[in-house]
């Protein structure tokens, strides 16, 4: 009874001292970019953000500076520190209502922005050379933080975590974006300051996934789009079904059988007769019956028990790849689809959609001309549960053929990856506004070849995009042009590469804050992922110093400024040649065309001389030629360089008047 007594009084003393402790003391959270070893933008006001209870007061410390704010009715604050000089360490402190957050070794210098697809997301530690610069040793003010990949209907306030700033060291350099840290590296030996680089990069995107809604809704292509992904992102059911209505009106449109197969989605549709397949790979090498030389539709029905328990945790579907295009359904409901073979389907469910006892999956799926199928391993087949375990599926799957048919692309839900509208601005770029930026880094568009006219307006729109949002009117924008790949051209002609590298020259020629680097002669034609990224970030580094900080020289390769007449040559004039151009191998320059229309053939040409800024093309001028292009294919052999030893720049020009 005295032990009972005893217990009570204590139980009431820790009551007493609870209820002394600051109300909602645990909500005072800093932004999960502000981690250890975090840089902030030097010369500019420092704005730092979190969550804290709503309306407590809160001081903001750095460097001996502290700056007062409150929360918002909501929890969110955001409070604005004067520009800072580089320098560091310094401890970063938030204080609220008793509670205190901090970070170290915080450092202030200059701030990289670099984003694109897999050429920027490629890792240092694959590059050429990676050895040397991995090895280096530890360079405490140099640092960097890879952004997680998310793909979200609605913008974010936060990264997706785990966040971490690294600092350089031989066991970190290789996480590093190769192209970003070779920029970097070389820009900190000349200005000397804290260098810190955030790579948010996805392979096999697309440039419309990375722009905000409100300026990709300013083009009429992709307004619906636009809207059919706030729609999802606001109600993900209703979205989800606006989604079903339009992808079955494509297949009715497509597909005879398609109402009437509409059916076997029902989870109490008998599939007994079907036939049973463990799909590891291509259907035409499955050995199923009427499969080895199919190209269409096939439908796959699989069904797994779950307990009340797993039920209401299942939040998710794990397929593996799918070659190439897919519906897919538990239980009846749409749960997602994609349209690219070599992306994994990872689809969010809905709560409520699974259920205690038996659940059906169905897939339809449309072959892209090569093989067809569940493509991955039968092991990547799982259910999600919110804990991160998972459910795998059976291994074994029923299956039955559609109709036959070729040549068909199933459109994409407007929040796919990897040709999604605004998500990835949404999940990877979103949650940096506030953060201020030295640069920004752009290495992409091989998933935009195909349509380089549109592209004329896509980068540009990004570039506003992001300046508007980050509020920096005059953000420095650096583009890495793409490099050569693909078959090399016999005869002149049409080349999707070349015309969007045209495409990305345009926007930087016009834009009075942007900068381009030449790769021509660094790709690898047999790989779109060329491994010297050494070079490309150095040629980045160069663009910097002129467009970034202002020094007062060449941003980058020779550039073709004009091409006239000059009795019966044509002559091309260029900037930027370091002192003269040269040619490689050769006393000519390989890869000129005239083109009288739109028929071209190749032209022979010629430095116009000792440390000359000319090219000659001697007997190119008949009456009929309007323009000369150069380096215009997939994958151009070059040998025309500057004096600095930079490829000149690819280039189409219209032949002037005489």
């Amino acid at each position: 009874m005295m032990e009972t007594t005893r217990m009570a009084v204590r139980l009431l003393a820790l009551a007493a001292a609870s209820a002394c402790l600051p109300a909602q003391a645990a909500d005072l959270e800093l932004a999960h970019i502000f981690s250890d070893h975090a840089v902030l933008q030097r010369d500019e006001p420092i704005a730092v953000w979190g969550t804290a209870g709503p309306g407590h007061k809160l001081a903001v410390t750095l460097a001996g500076r502290t700056v007062n704010g409150s929360a918002d009715a909501h929890g969110k604050w955001k409070i604005q520190l004067p520009p800072q000089p580089a320098g560091g360490p310094y401890t970063l402190t938030v204080t609220s209502n008793g509670q205190t957050v901090s970070r170290a070794d915080i450092l202030v210098g200059d701030v990289y922005l670099c984003s694109g697809q897999s050429n920027m997301e490629f890792a240092q530690r694959q590059s050429t050379n990676a050895i040397g610069a991995t090895y280096a040793g530890r360079n405490e003010t140099m640092r960097f933080l890879n952004v997680q990949k998310n793909s979200t209907a609605t913008p974010q306030d936060e990264l997706k975590g785990p966040v971490e700033w690294q600092v350089v060291t031989p066991e970190t350099a290789g996480d590093a974006s190769a192209v970003c840290y070779y920029m970097a590296r070389s820009l900190q030996g000349s200005v000397k300051v804290p260098i810190g680089f955030v790579n948010a990069s996805w392979g096999g995107t697309t440039i419309q996934g990375w722009t905000g809604a409100e300026s990709l809704r300013t083009l009429a292509d992709y307004k619906a789009g636009v809207d059919a992904v706030a729609q999802f992102g606001a109600d993900p059911a209703a979205g989800m079904r606006a989604e079903d209505a339009r992808n079955e009106a494509w297949w009715r449109a497509h597909d005879p059988a398609a109402t009437a197969q509409r059916a076997w989605i029902a989870p109490e549709f008998d599939d007994s007769a079907w036939q049973t397949v463990t799909p590891s790979g291509s259907w035409k090498d499955s050995g199923l019956a009427g499969f080895k030389n199919f190209d269409g539709v096939a439908w796959y029905r699989t069904a797994v028990t779950l307990t009340e328990a797993q039920a209401q945790a299942a939040n998710a579907l794990h397929l593996g790849p799918v070659d190439t295009y897919d519906t897919t359904w538990v239980n009846g409901v749409r749960v997602g689809g994609a349209s690219t073979s070599w992306m994994w389907r990872d689809y969010a469910v809905p709560a409520g959609v699974f259920k205690a006892g038996r659940n059906v999956i169905a897939m339809r799926v449309l072959s892209g001309g090569q093989g067809g199928g569940l493509s991955g391993a039968p092991s990547g087949r799982t259910i999600g549960l919110a804990d991160g375990r998972t459910i795998p599926l059976p291994a074994a799957w029923k299956v039955q053929r559609g109709g036959a048919m070729k040549g068909l692309s199933v459109p994409p839900a407007p929040w796919d990856v990897p040709t999604s509208l605004t998500t990835l601005y949404n999940g990877m770029i979103a949650p940096l506004v506030g953060y201020k930026f030295k640069l920004a880094a752009w290495y992409q568009g091989e998933s935009n070849t195909g349509a380089a006219q549109e592209y004329r307006t896509l980068l540009p729109l990004l570039m506003r995009d992001w300046r508007q949002r980050f509020g920096q009117p005059a953000l420095p924008f650096l583009v890495v042009q793409l490099t050569s790949y693909g078959s090399p051209a016999k005869t002149p002609g049409k080349s999707d590469w070349a015309e969007l590298r045209d495409a990305q020259a345009y926007a930087v020629a016009h834009d009075a804050h942007a900068g381009l680097a030449v790769t021509l002669d660094v790709g690898d034609r047999f790989d779109i992922h060329p491994t010297q990224k050494t070079l490309v970030g150095e040629r980045l580094a160069r663009a910097a110093r002129a467009v970034a900080y202002g020094e007062k020289t060449a941003p980058g390769s020779p550039t073709a400024v004009s091409a006239r007449r000059n009795g019966n040559d044509i002559v091309v004039a260029f900037k930027d040649t370091g002192g003269g151009l040269a040619t490689y191998s050769s006393d000519r320059a390989i890869g000129f065309e005239v083109c009288a229309g739109t028929t071209c053939r190749y032209a022979e040409a010629r430095v116009a001389g000792k440390a000359s800024d000319q090219v000659v093309l001697p007997g190119a001028g008949a009456p009929d030629v309007t323009q000369v292009r150069y380096a215009w294919a997939d994958a151009p052999f070059v040998n025309l360089f500057g004096g600095d030893d930079l490829p000149a720049a690819p280039f189409r020009l219209d032949v002037a008047r005489p």
